[in-house]
């Protein structure tokens, strides 16, 4: 895990989007973990625009929460237009 990314700042999103900090599993905090590791890694590319590792990294981040976006959206939408607000991502 990167540098960025501390334990208490791993249980404070989880306790905030997941219900629990001991919640791991849930796809609101997963979600919510993916969309801080994309802002940070965004925020890193515009500096460092030639780290092409890095924007790997984020593609494959933005791929893995757009398929749990999707999955949530066909299992409870509701969650999901909340969640969408919330993080103030996409349409």
């Amino acid at each position: 895990m990167a540098i960025y990314l501390t334990k208490e700042k791993k249980q404070e999103i989880f306790a905030e989007y997941g219900g629990n900090a001991n919640n791991t599993g849930s796809t609101e905090g997963q979600v919510a973990l993916f969309t801080y590791r994309i802002n940070s890694l965004s925020a890193h590319l515009r500096e460092n625009k030639k780290d092409h590792s890095c924007r790997r990294t984020l593609l494959t981040l933005v791929g893995k929460r757009r398929k749990l976006l999707a999955y949530l959206a066909s299992k409870d939408i509701v969650k999901y237009r909340e969640l969408i607000a919330k993080l103030g991502i996409r349409k």
